[in-house]
């Protein structure tokens, strides 16, 4: 269902609003570079400071110039249980084929309120729903129990997790909990090859935004079993890795496009502000040492 490269897409604005054909263009390149996927409207999307009627715009721009040849997997989480569940049937509307959802954010429920969120969200929810694990922006952190207790009480609806803890072990206990076929795809770029080996299928990634088919390939090689060769695309990209997140995300990698896709727009909406001096060094040199430029 999910597997290999998925970029996290940035959002471009001009002038402050959605510039509609440089993301067109965008979608386009990644899927002619081999990613497997499209996640519009994520954390590296600005969907933190994107007005609703937007938020899905872009979702559905995103599904109209993917044309079913990759999936795409919405942003739909929201701290608010009745807003998780109307960004559902939005992202639906809008045409997605799943949505990616965080755990409640600010309010900090307990493993009982996180749980009790996803049953509510599923009961009204006609899509797939790809737990999102990110307790370094949430706060909030699905335990390995409470991913398994809603894996196992709804079957299908939970079909996969974007794991961004960090933490390796977490793999190995998931895949315990939840079973060998639950999909599960790495949210951290540097360490999606010993996720991989682990049990992972692939990766929601940041990079990949700047390095479609770098990514396409390493992740590539990983399924095929060629961990030689993925340790050639690691070592490759590592750097750039790093480098995106050398000042608040987005900004250095909507740096590291305009680099990549000159005229691509790099503006962002405050609170977010442009990559400083040594974090755009940090990136022209990692998209040297990728030889990207």
């Amino acid at each position: 269902m999910f597997s290999g490269s998925i970029p996290a897409l940035v959002t471009p604005f001009r002038n402050g609003s959605f510039d509609e054909a440089s993301y067109r263009d965008l979608v386009e390149w990644q899927i002619s570079e081999g990613s497997a996927g499209l996640v519009p409207c994520g954390t590296t999307g600005e969907s933190a400071t994107m007005p609703k009627d937007e938020h899905f715009e872009v979702v559905r721009v995103c599904v109209d110039q993917a044309k079913g040849r990759v999936p795409v997997i919405a942003g739909a989480g929201s701290n608010d249980t009745a807003v998780a569940i109307a960004n559902c049937k939005a992202a639906k509307e809008a045409g997605a084929d799943a949505v990616l959802m965080v755990p409640p954010y600010y309010n900090r429920p307990s493993q009982e309120g996180i749980f009790r969120h996803f049953e509510a969200v599923q009961a009204q929810c006609d899509l797939p729903i790809m737990l999102y694990n990110v307790p370094g922006r949430t706060v909030t952190d699905i335990q390995p129990a409470t991913m398994a207790r809603l894996v196992k009480a709804f079957p299908g609806k939970f079909p996969a997790v974007k794991d961004a803890t960090g933490n390796l072990t977490r793999v190995s206990e998931q895949r315990a909990g939840c079973g060998a076929d639950f999909i599960q795809l790495s949210g951290n770029d540097e360490t999606a090859l010993a996720f991989n080996a682990m049990g992972g299928v692939g990766c929601i990634s940041v990079t990949a935004n700047v390095a479609p088919k770098l990514c396409a390939e390493f992740q590539a090689a990983i399924a095929a079993g060629d961990y030689p060769k993925a340790l050639e695309y690691q070592d490759k990209l590592f750097p750039l890795h790093l480098a995106m997140f050398t000042d608040a995300s987005p900004g250095p990698v909507k740096y590291a496009l305009g680099k990549v896709r000159p005229g691509f727009p790099q503006e962002l909406r405050l609170p977010m502000t442009p990559a400083g001096e040594a974090s755009r060094t940090a990136v022209d040199a990692a998209l040297a040492h990728a030889g990207l430029i």
